[in-house]
């Protein structure tokens, strides 16, 4: 989040951005070869088991990432919850191609990976939509030039997985590019037109007065290409939010925008309108509790919101060790039990999650993470870490006599507390 606001004021959300590590997921998902070749043949069976889930799951599903952050077994997920859907992500472009790949390095085309996931969410009942874009990166719309040539190569994703549903993340440093939210817009509406009954989510930045100047901007876009999909969801944190109050009243907001964009009646605005929140501690260091994520779904159902989501199952879980040891990928930095989170999705869907006994959560509070780094002077090379300071990939820093690279776009995230599959390389002692 923390960088030089462009010319209109937009929140920027590093959650979505892109996260991949290069590591045998599949075995922490304990996946088989089975449903890897049951998935590669179009015609197969897969598809028909998700004949009868209803819109509502899509509505539900939240994101899931299993190539990275510590992925959690889908199907225990699925046992201890109810939830039915999941929204996997990220598809970017490969490179500066106009070809869909995984976190923008694997390919679909040779990707292993993603269809055992599905196929074990479809044998259980379920299924899945795909997000594509997120926060980072570069996303087809920048580079395929052409509503339709971003169309053909979503297209591969929706036919190689045999999609009903897509989730399109528009967030910097796409949205804003008007020629690149011209392209993703676009493709979505020829998507709609092509592949009847998809499920086709709009999700996008949010602030205090409902969302930015670049997200107006969007839906205007969307408004000229007589364009309206499943719903226009915005992410209500990284931009001073404080509890559930603040992300219900930007909901009502956004709701007022869409009725002067669209000419909608309030009622018509909130069954167009969707929330996608982040669980537990954000990039910019807020906390949404159990209580607010309650509080969210009680609104969403008064008003008959189009959808209730989150970003991310891989954190629904509480941190080993500190309850809050700085931001995480893969887990919650607050109290809770496994899967808390995601059973709120669950309701929203319409469904009652199984009773589990419940743990008895740390009552000692949470550990602030050290604002300076506990270093000896003039042991390591690196300038030291500092929690103010906006890194990127590659960022060199030391911290605790250790050496570390940044993967990846990161604030405050204690290099010690980032783990394997974290924003934070240890690149060793200095």
């Amino acid at each position: 989040m923390e960088r030089a606001l462009p010319p209109h004021p937009a929140p920027r959300n590093p959650r979505r951005r892109p996260r991949r590590v290069a590591a045998a997921v599949a075995g922490v998902l304990g996946l088989v070869a089975g449903g890897v070749a049951a998935l590669a043949n179009t015609g197969s069976a897969a598809a028909d088991t998700t004949t009868g889930l209803g819109s509502n799951w899509y509505a539900s599903a939240p994101y899931l990432m299993p190539e990275d952050n510590s992925p959690p077994d889908a199907a225990a997920v699925m046992d201890a919850t109810g939830q039915k859907a999941f929204q996997l992500a990220f598809i970017l472009a490969q490179g500066s191609s106009c070809s869909p790949a995984w976190g923008g390095t694997s390919s679909i085309d040779t990707d292993t990976t993603m269809p055992g996931v599905i196929q074990t969410i479809r044998g259980k009942g379920g299924d899945v939509s795909v997000s594509v874009g997120g926060y980072g990166g570069t996303k087809l719309g920048q580079v395929c030039g052409t509503p339709e040539a971003t169309a053909a190569g979503y297209q591969k994703v929706i036919t190689k997985y045999q999609l009903k549903a897509i989730d399109f993340d528009l967030e910097e440093p796409e949205y804003e590019n008007t020629a690149a939210i011209h392209n993703e817009i676009g493709a979505a509406r020829i998507l709609q037109q092509n592949n009847p009954g998809l499920y086709i989510s709009i999700t996008t930045a949010g602030t205090n007065a409902g969302t930015g100047w670049f997200g107006t901007q969007m839906l205007n876009e969307a408004k000229s290409q007589g364009f309206t999909p499943n719903n226009y969801s915005i992410m209500p944190f990284d931009g001073g939010f404080n509890g559930a109050a603040a992300q219900t009243d930007a909901l009502v907001k956004f709701n007022q925008i869409l009725q002067t964009t669209f000419g909608w009646s309030e009622a018509t605005a909130y069954a167009h309108e969707g929330v996608s929140m982040m669980n537990g501690r954000t990039d910019a260091a807020e906390y949404f509790r159990q209580a607010d994520f309650q509080a969210v779904l009680d609104f969403a159902t008064a008003h008959n919101l189009a959808r209730y989501t989150y970003w991310s199952v891989n954190r629904d879980r509480q941190c080993t060790g500190p309850v809050d040891p700085g931001l995480s990928g893969s887990c919650s930095s607050v109290a809770q039990n496994d899967w808390d989170f995601t059973k709120y999705t669950v309701k929203f869907a319409g469904a009652t999650p199984p009773t589990t006994p419940p743990t008895t959560p740390p009552t000692t509070p949470p550990t602030t993470p050290p604002t300076t780094p506990p270093t000896t002077p003039g042991a390591c090379a690196d300038p030291a870490w500092s929690a103010s300071t906006t890194y990127t990939s590659g960022s060199k820093v030391s911290y605790g006599g250790h050496e570390y690279h940044a993967k990846w776009w990161t604030l405050n995230e204690v290099p010690s507390a980032s783990g394997q599959w974290g924003v934070w390389g240890d690149d060793g002692p200095c």
